[in-house]
């Protein structure tokens, strides 16, 4: 009863009826639950700062972005990789667009979210926006985009049904209440540490599961979305996807533990687990991100064609890991064949590689940052 509980329905089904947050009786807070807190914070911390110290940081938060984009999209069963996301930002035909379309909502919401924020609270009205741009112009938008559900919904596999669904959130009119609690929740000045706030609404919306589709892809956006508008973050490096998809069904055991059973702590601490793990991975991979840059430039000096254009090329592999010559002659304003040149010299020093196969219209990709990146991405 301390989570909520199953209320018989009238077709015969028993769907979950949460209970509002904070828990009752209040959240243990342990020697353990202490020091996992003190951990994450401080994980956290220290990411935070490293947003702060790199001149670059805007670029590598656009990676993370799409990286989270396809990780959270691949949880849900998208097919979709990073080159297919760079071939669509191209503008080139793709077989799976369905798919890769899911990918670039995701992005946008991601990208939409964290400027609303900054000037207007997290709300109902927000995450309906939200719900509308992860939707649009999928397979999903036949299930009402930015509108809560009016029929009954469940989780299950493939081919489930109200009898035999793995979990069956509350029905339309219980969601709709339990989701207005939810907003008072993240208005209300709550005693509870803010990492383990954010990691009861995450459970919370995921168990309220208000909308008809997309429920996962944007809790796992709310998590992101709270810890900036709290303040916690001041860039969004942050991205439990893969911690999530690494641990998929753990995650699915957890939560449902704290249904079945009540125990928030349980999952609490698989989720601090989780910022502790991400951040760590994070930091790491944007140091390594940082030494390849170095190593290149380095490299460059060596063969002694530290050109002005090379250079700067290179820099703009940061932002365009994926490009063809006439891109790189279009962005710095000079002709096919001077670009054409410096490509050939990085192709040269394998800091690019052609990935087309063909003899016209190459692409090139600057693997080595994008083999970093992807970590996790293999479907």
């Amino acid at each position: 009863m301390r989570s909520g509980q199953y209320i018989s329905q009238q077709t015969g089904y028993k769907a979950f009826i949460p209970t509002p947050l904070p828990p009752e009786p209040p959240i243990t807070m342990d020697g353990p639950m202490q020091q996992l807190l003190s951990d994450a914070n401080i994980a956290l911390g220290r990411l935070d700062t490293m947003g702060y110290l790199l001149p670059n940081i805007n670029h590598i938060i656009a990676m993370y972005v799409r990286k989270e984009a396809l990780l959270s999209s691949q949880i849900e069963g998208t097919q979709a990789s990073l080159e297919d996301i760079f071939e669509y930002e191209s503008h080139t035909p793709l077989k799976n667009i369905q798919d890769v379309q899911e990918v670039i909502n995701y992005i946008k919401a991601l990208n939409h979210g964290l400027e609303r924020i900054k000037e207007f609270p997290m709300s109902i009205r927000l995450i309906k926006e939200i719900h509308n741009i992860l939707l649009s112009d999928t397979p999903g938008n036949e299930k009402t985009p930015g509108e809560f559900k009016r029929s009954q919904n469940w989780i299950g596999p493939g081919g489930s049904t109200l009898k035999n669904a793995s979990f069956i959130p509350p029905p339309p009119a219980e969601a709709l209440d339990a989701i207005g609690q939810l907003e008072l929740f993240m208005h209300k000045e709550n005693e509870l540490p803010i990492l383990i706030e954010c990691a009861l609404i995450h459970y919370q919306f995921e168990t309220i599961h208000p909308f008809l589709d997309g429920n996962g892809r944007l809790g796992r956006l709310l998590i992101t979305f709270y810890l900036c508008w709290k303040g916690i973050m001041q860039k969004p490096l942050l991205y439990l996807s893969f911690y999530f998809k690494l641990n998929r069904q753990e995650y699915y055991d957890r939560l449902n533990i704290v249904r079945e059973h009540g125990n928030y702590e349980q999952w609490i601490a698989f989720f601090l687990k989780g910022i502790i793990w991400t951040s760590a991975s994070a930091l790491d991979t944007i140091k390594t991100l940082l030494s390849i840059a170095d190593k290149h430039k380095k490299l460059l000096l060596q063969k002694k064609i530290s050109s002005p254009l090379s250079i700067a090329l290179l820099d703009y592999l940061f932002v365009k890991p994926h490009l063809s010559v006439q891109e790189a002659a279009d962005k710095f304003q000079t002709s096919y064949q001077t670009a054409q040149t410096v490509v050939n010299h990085l192709v040269e020093m394998d800091i690019l590689k052609e990935i087309t196969g063909k003899k016209r219209d190459r692409r090139y990709s600057y693997w080595e940052y994008l083999d970093c990146l992807s970590e996790g991405t293999n479907f």
